[in-house]
């Protein structure tokens, strides 16, 4: 006779396993099943003598991921600082360019003009989009209906800040422009606090790595779950046709349960077969949302060369010869294992993805010596990487996105239960969806959902505020007077084309009234003759 659960929880990432530590806490019998031989899904701490530890997948934390200082710090787990000192590199057109602070800055005033206009109408488009239902924007379908890239071609206008803008969308969701509707990368944006948090290191969504990895988060819950952790369990059948959810496996273990949480990619559900069939919008929407291409490389060096030289480790590389779009110092806190991580990102991870892994490598180093103008970057001690595009149990990383058109059509059942089935997963966050905070907060809603459907909970305890980490207490982010209200590139042009227009039209007037009244002496004097 098999063992009935309280929950089955289908995926031992973070999402997964914080939905069933909160479920386990409140006394319920659950059940997780994971299809790897490892749990942490997205997040990935590789152990050995060379690096100590690396994170090649979710790795970062910063101020406003409250729920992930939260239970970081009840797991022991301890954060530092990424190494910020000295200047960042822009490279473009091939060459280098120095700055500080998040952005790149310009010489070229239009160019600055077309930055500020750019991230400022993403936040104020941003700010119309309601966090917990995107599909209700005033401009909803509209912007739906547009892709990043045309939202580009109608904010930028200098080709300096479309290049800086693809990058951007490139990086931060590891998608191409034309692949990812504007509804859904504002609504993205904006759940992570705006352009300034989710793109800054400092006081922003790169902020702070893990002392030991993130991969210990994921560990250490299952340590605390004990044996109610199943590895290698991919599951392969969910039928809800009878009293009780009866879930099969891979390796044919069939597991009953009153809920199940899916706490998977939406992609993923697609491998699972379903009695009854999932409904119409369900089954269409998880057949749309295609995971993001990426491929993380960590370059060990003796030492750490380029913070000698006054750099800190971040480049934001523009040239399309390039596999890395961007990097960051990835040295140990204690600065040992030198290293700088990178990113090939969207369409550089699919082109590179056949090299061989030490053709990556040397290809990284090259491109790493040219924009930093130092042969030591050709002399690395050691390689890692990972290339999540293979991963079948996660389909790409970081986050599924939305093309254009399918969050107005489908998006409002990403959260919505299907009979006792339940969905988590850091897609269906309403904060840092596509972060390890989004998993938490998704893991822990679901299990709220469950536990208030159990008449444990009432309806309204199952969205809960998180107070603000006093460890990690946020910054505001602010703007200038001048970041307000500067005219975009655009806008310049048309005042200063209006302004030489009229001062045309002006002159003209001037010359014809002159015209006319010599015009008019001339005939008075000929009649007078």
């Amino acid at each position: 006779m098999r063992d009935t659960y309280d929950v089955i929880v289908i995926g031992g990432g973070i999402s997964g396993l914080s939905a069933a530590k909160l479920l386990t806490e409140k006394g319920l019998n659950v059940i997780v099943l994971e299809a790897q031989n490892r749990v942490g899904g997205r997040t990935h701490t590789i152990r050995n003598k060379e690096v100590q530890y690396v994170d090649v997948g979710g790795a970062y934390v910063g101020p406003t991921q409250n729920r992930l200082l939260r239970m970081t710090k009840e797991l022991g787990i301890e954060t530092y600082k990424v190494y910020l000192n000295g200047h960042l590199i822009q490279r473009t057109k091939g060459k280098s360019y120095k700055f500080y602070g998040a952005f790149p800055s310009s010489y070229n005033p239009l160019v600055f003009l077309d930055y500020n206009n750019f991230m400022r109408t993403m936040d104020q488009w941003g700010s119309e989009i309601p966090a917990d239902s995107p599909w209700k924007a005033p401009h909803a379908k509209d912007w739906d209906k547009m892709s990043m890239k045309e939202f580009i071609q109608k904010t930028c206008w200098t080709s300096a800040a479309k290049r800086f803008a693809e990058l951007f969308v490139n990086l931060v969701v590891t998608a191409e422009t034309q692949q990812v509707s504007t509804l859904w990368f504002l609504w993205y944006v904006k759940i992570c606090g705006g352009t300034a948090r989710i793109f800054s290191t400092d006081n922003g969504g790169q902020e702070r790595k893990f002392v030991g990895g993130s991969g210990q988060i994921s560990e250490k819950i299952m340590a605390r779950l004990h044996d109610r952790v199943k590895l290698e369990r991919p599951v392969i059948r969910l039928d809800q046709s009878g009293e009780l959810v009866i879930v099969e496996t891979l390796n044919h273990e069939v597991y009953q349960s009153k809920y199940v949480i899916s706490a998977i990619p939406p992609v993923l559900t697609t491998k699972i077969h379903f009695t009854p069939e999932l409904p119409s919008l369900r089954n269409q929407l998880i057949h749309r949302l295609p995971m993001g291409s990426v491929i993380k490389c960590m370059v060990y060096y003796k030492e750490a060369f380029w913070r000698k030289m006054g750099f800190c480790g971040c480049m934001m590389i523009e040239d399309e010869d390039t596999p890395i779009g961007f990097t960051l110092d990835d040295t140990k806190p204690d600065g040992s294992a030198p290293a700088i991580i990178g990113f090939i990102l969207s369409r550089k991870a699919s082109a590179f993805a056949n090299l061989s892994k030490e053709e990556r490598k040397r290809k990284i180093c090259e491109y790493y010596a040219k924009v930093m103008g130092t042969e030591e970057a050709l002399r690395p001690v050691h390689y890692e990487e990972k290339d999540w595009c293979k991963e079948q149990y996660s389909g790409g990383c970081y986050t599924a996105y939305f093309p254009p058109g399918i969050m107005t059509q489908f998006g409002s059942v990403i959260r919505q239960p299907v009979g006792k089935l339940y969905f988590a997963g850091t897609e269906t966050a309403t904060a840092w969806s596509g972060y390890m905070e989004g998993a938490i907060e998704a893991g822990e809603r679901a299990a709220r959902e469950v536990m208030c459907k159990m008449g444990l909970i009432r309806e309204d305890q199952i969205w809960v505020p998180e107070p603000e980490s006093v460890d990690v207490p946020a910054l505001p982010i602010t703007t200038t007077f001048l970041e307000r209200y500067l005219p975009s590139s655009q806008g310049l042009l048309s005042f200063i084309g209006h302004t030489a227009f009229l001062a045309t039209v002006a002159a003209g007037i001037v010359a014809i009234k002159k015209g006319h009244l010599s015009l008019k002496c001339s005939l008075y004097n000929n009649l007078r003759s």
